[in-house]
C-alpha cells in the first residue's frame, strides 16, 4: 500500500514510525505545514514529502479547524482516511462530514485509540458474556499530569470536548448502552488561563445510561503523581477495573504501591493501542474489515460532550436528546 500522512507533530510522526514500519506500506507520503519537519521524518522513516491524497490510505493528524475540510477532501476523492478525533470543532461540521462520508461510501476511522487498549477490550468482553452479572455501576478517571499549553486551550473547546470524549466513547464501546442524560460540573484550581478560555481544569459528571445504570466521571489537567485514566465496572457478580497496572499513579492509605515509574502522558500509556488501531485502519482500507470507528461513533461521543458543556453552564441534568440535531 502507498499511504498518505499529513500533519507531522508528536502523534502524526508516532503514526508516521508505526506506518513506516508495518508490512502492508510499500510507501509513505508525508507532509505538514513545516516543511523543514516533514523533510526530517521523510529522511528518518525512508519516506517522501508529496501529496498525501495520491495514495491507498490517507491519515490526518492536523489541528482540530482543519479536520473537516480534509475528511470531505478524502471522501469526494475516494480515498480511505484514518483521522484522529475529533471530526470538527462542533456538531455542524462533523454531521457535514457524516453526508459526505455516507455518500461517497469510503471507509471512514475516527482515532478513539481506547477500541484497541487490551484492558477496555477484556472488560467488553467480561461485561458481554455475563461475568459480571448485570451493571449496575461504572466509574471513569482521565487525569493529565499537566496543563496543554495556554494558547491550545481556547482552540480545544474545552475538558469535555477535547479530553472526555474519549470517555463517553469507550462507555458507549464497552456497555453497549446509550446515555440519557448528564449532570456535569467543573472547577478552577490551577492557571488562569482555563476559566479566561470559558473552560476548566478539574471536571465532575453523573450520567445515566438507557437502562440506569449509573456512571460517575472525573477529570484534572493537574494530576501530579502521573497520567491516570481508569475505568471500574461493577456488576451484580463481579467488578472489573481497567487501567490497574503496575504504573497507575496511585498509592493506598494502607501501604499499596505501584511498583513501576507512573504513565508520563496518553502517548505512552496507550502505544499499544495505537499501534493496533492503525492495523485496523489499514484493514479496513484493504476491505479485509468493516470501519472500527466511524463518523457516527465519533458525532454520538460528541453530543455527549455538548450535553456535558450545556450542564456545566447551566447547572441542571441535560438529556441528550436536547442537544441532537
Amino acid at each position: 500500500m502507498r499511504v498518505g500522512l499529513l500533519g507531522l507533530g508528536r502523534i502524526g510522526a508516532f503514526h508516521a514510525a508505526t506506518l513506516a514500519a508495518h508490512p502492508w506500506v510499500d510507501e509513505l507520503v508525508v507532509a505538514d505545514a513545516d516543511a523543514a519537519r516533514a523533510a526530517e521524518v521523510a529522511a528518518r522513516l525512508n519516506a517522501r514529502v508529496g501529496d498525501p491524497f495520491v495514495a491507498d490510505a490517507v491519515v490526518i493528524a492536523t489541528p482540530t479547524a482543519t479536520h473537516a475540510e480534509l475528511l470531505v477532501r478524502a471522501c469526494a476523492q475516494g480515498v480511505p482516511v484514518f483521522c484522529e478525533k475529533p471530526v470538527a470543532a462542533g456538531v455542524e461540521d462533523t454531521i457535514r462530514v457524516l453526508k459526505a462520508a455516507r455518500r461517497s461510501g469510503t471507509v471512514v476511522h475516527i482515532g478513539f485509540q481506547r477500541r484497541f487498549d487490551a484492558g477496555y477490550t477484556a472488560a467488553r468482553e467480561a461485561l458481554r458474556s455475563g461475568e459480571l452479572g448485570t451493571l449496575h455501576r461504572v466509574h471513569m478517571i482521565t487525569a493529565d499530569p499537566a496543563p496543554p499549553a495556554p494558547g491550545y486551550v481556547p482552540l480545544s473547546g474545552g475538558i469535555f470536548r477535547d479530553c472526555h470524549i474519549h470517555d463517553f466513547d469507550i462507555l458507549r464501546w464497552v456497555t453497549g448502552r446509550e446515555v440519557e442524560s448528564v449532570y456535569a460540573t467543573g472547577s478552577n484550581r490551577g492557571e488562569a488561563f482555563f476559566a479566561e478560555a470559558g473552560d476548566v481544569d478539574n471536571s465532575a459528571a453523573l450520567l445515566t445510561l438507557d437502562d440506569g445504570t449509573l456512571v460517575t466521571l472525573q477529570g484534572s489537567r493537574y494530576n501530579g503523581a502521573g497520567y491516570d485514566v481508569r475505568m471500574e465496572l461493577a456488576g451484580t457478580l463481579r467488578t472489573r477495573a481497567v487501567g490497574l497496572d503496575p504504573r497507575t499513579p496511585l498509592t493506598s492509605a494502607e501501604g499499596l504501591q505501584p511498583p513501576g515509574e507512573p504513565w508520563p502522558d496518553f502517548q505512552a500509556r496507550f502505544e499499544a493501542a495505537y499501534v493496533a488501531e492503525m492495523g485496523a485502519f489499514l484493514g479496513a482500507a484493504r476491505g479485509e474489515t468493516d470501519s472500527p470507528c466511524t463518523v457516527e461513533d465519533a458525532l454520538a461521543a460528541l453530543y455527549l460532550a455538548e450535553a456535558a458543556e450545556l450542564s456545566r453552564h447551566e447547572g441542571r441534568p441535560v438529556r441528550t436528546a436536547e442537544v441532537i440535531s
